[in-house]
C-alpha cells in the first residue's frame, strides 16, 4: 500500500470535489481517498497503479495537478 497527496488547480466547489472523486473511484489499485478543495489524499496498491497514473486520472476529470 502506497499513500500519496497530490495538490491540485482549478477547483473551486464541491461539485469539483465529486468530479475529483469519481475520477479517483473509477481507478484500479485506489483503496481510499480525501478529497478537498485543492488536494487529494490517496491510499493505492502499488502494483495496481502509480502515482502519476492518479494525477493523469485528475488531469483528465479537468484540472491541473501540480508539483
Amino acid at each position: 500500500m502506497a499513500d500519496a497527496t497530490i495538490n491540485i488547480e482549478g477547483m473551486t466547489c464541491q461539485h469539483c470535489v465529486g468530479r475529483v472523486k469519481q475520477a479517483l473511484e473509477a481507478l484500479d489499485g485506489v483503496q481510499g481517498f480525501e478529497v478537498e478543495i485543492g488536494s487529494a489524499k490517496v491510499s493505492f496498491d502499488s502494483s495496481a497503479t502509480s502515482k502519476d497514473e492518479i494525477a493523469a486520472a485528475v488531469a483528465k476529470s479537468g484540472y491541473t495537478v501540480v508539483g
